[in-house]
């Protein structure tokens, strides 16, 4: 992709939010009461800052309208798509079982031209940084993030605007993948990143739900707080799945490799036990393991200036180090739920989330071009993790808020205020 369309596309839906922003009706009797009473019980998100944003919204806050007259364009951009399966790919993944997730490793090229004797043109070669199209055909990683990117909006637009479409549609999309015998998901994914000719699956392709599948969890209690559509069948079904999938992460081969991991796949399979712990009452599990991220990864993934030397020497740093901090800052949302204050940990040469984002400030506000290997540069990539860093108490980063660059389809912080990674480079 280059940086151009996205940034056609985020004029166009900022014009087109702006132009709507008058007709969102937030102000609804039933938007104002729906989901009110309790806040979610989210396992990232803060539900209480949910909850009161929900109030200002109702009370005509104008900065939370044009947030959610954003929120409302993508959601209903959602409405006529979906809902996918893992069933629906034109071959299964080398288990044999159509239910088996399969994704294939993004960066890994053909050496060969392909040939009836050699279909895929093995061996296959890395280049870091460089996506291969191929990847987005055959396999469920595409869907993957429709089906996350999707329910996590429609739950969002149902909260805030008490519209029942928004919620039955996250609903049906959250089943389908997930719950529903004959098109569900296997709780595992130990035929993510395959690479042809070479492995059938790898640890390293946890990260493809890792980097994402916690703003599902926020979504199902999102939806637990009275949704339409959103059954007691749903949410039995939802949690077993969770439980599951949550075994497979702590107790297989391929979840304790990824747990292993010295950089981002570390960082991100971390958050997301912990986040899956929060959800399914594991509560102990969760603080542990966030206790645990300051000598095992705070200690050794940032550097005493807040630089990430792991994430700096890749083709994509800028890219990376944005992404680590996005697990980082809501590993850090996950620990204020179990009791651990990780943004006041520093390490024993001064390392710390918050020297992490302030390392970024130069180029997140413009101040100061990336001085790092980068294949392509988007500023606003770094945009929620400088909101994360400032609603901490990072006065560099509060201050630096005004300048940052809101995100191709406007920036939804005040509405769901934990880091996404902006700049998704998964097609």
């Amino acid at each position: 992709m280059t940086g151009r369309p996205r940034r056609r596309l985020g004029v166009v839906l900022t014009a087109v939010a702006a132009c709507v922003a008058v007709l969102v009706p937030i102000a609804s009797s039933q938007a104002a009461t729906s989901g009110t009473r309790q806040p979610p019980k989210t396992a990232v998100i803060d539900g209480k800052r949910l909850q009161q944003a929900k109030q200002r919204l109702a009370d005509g806050d104008p900065a939370l309208r044009r947030a959610a007259a954003d929120l409302v364009v993508r959601a209903d951009g959602w409405l006529g798509q979906g809902p996918w399966t893992v069933v629906d790919k034109p071959k299964p993944a080398p288990s044999g079982d159509v239910h088996d997730y399969l994704s294939q490793a993004p960066y890994w090229w053909p050496s060969q031209p392909k040939t009836p004797e050699n279909p895929w043109g093995c061996p296959y070669i890395q280049r870091d940084g460089e996506r291969n199209p191929e990847v987005d055909t055959g396999t469920d990683r595409p869907d993957i993030g429709k089906v996350v990117n999707s329910a996590t909006t429609l739950s969002l637009a149902w909260y805030y605007t008490g519209k029942k479409q928004y919620a039955e549609h996250a609903a049906k999309v959250l089943r389908t993948w997930f719950v529903d015998p004959a098109t569900r998901m296997n709780p595992n994914l130990n035929h993510g990143q395959f690479i042809p000719c070479k492995y059938d699956g790898r640890a390293i392709g946890i990260i493809d739900f890792s980097q994402m599948y916690t703003s599902v969890l926020d979504a199902i209690a999102i939806l637990d707080t009275g949704a339409p559509g959103w059954s007691k069948a749903d949410r039995t079904g939802m949690r077993a799945w969770n439980v599951s999938f949550l075994d497979w992460l702590v107790n297989s081969k391929f979840g304790k490799e990824e747990a292993a991991a010295k950089n981002n796949h570390g960082t991100f399979h971390d958050m997301q036990v912990a986040a899956l712990a929060v959800a399914t009452g594991d509560k102990a599990l969760a603080r542990k393991v966030v206790l645990d991220a300051r000598a095992k990864r705070i200690d050794p993934q940032i550097a005493a200036d807040g630089s990430q030397p792991q994430e700096l020497a890749r083709t994509r740093s800028w890219h990376y180090s944005t992404f680590d901090l996005v697990a980082y800052t809501r590993l850090a949302a996950i620990g204020k739920n179990v009791g651990v204050d990780l943004w006041s940990y520093q390490g024993p040469q001064g390392q710390s989330l918050f020297k992490a984002v302030d390392y970024l400030l130069p180029a997140a506000t413009g101040a100061a071009q990336w001085p790092h290997p980068e294949l392509e540069f988007y500023r606003y990539a770094a945009t929620d993790v400088v909101h994360a860093a400032a609603d901490a108490g990072d006065r560099k980063a509060k201050a630096a808020v005004p300048k940052l660059q809101a995100p191709p389809g406007g920036d939804l912080w005040a509405l769901r205020p934990a880091a996404e990674q902006l700049d998704s480079i998964a097609g």
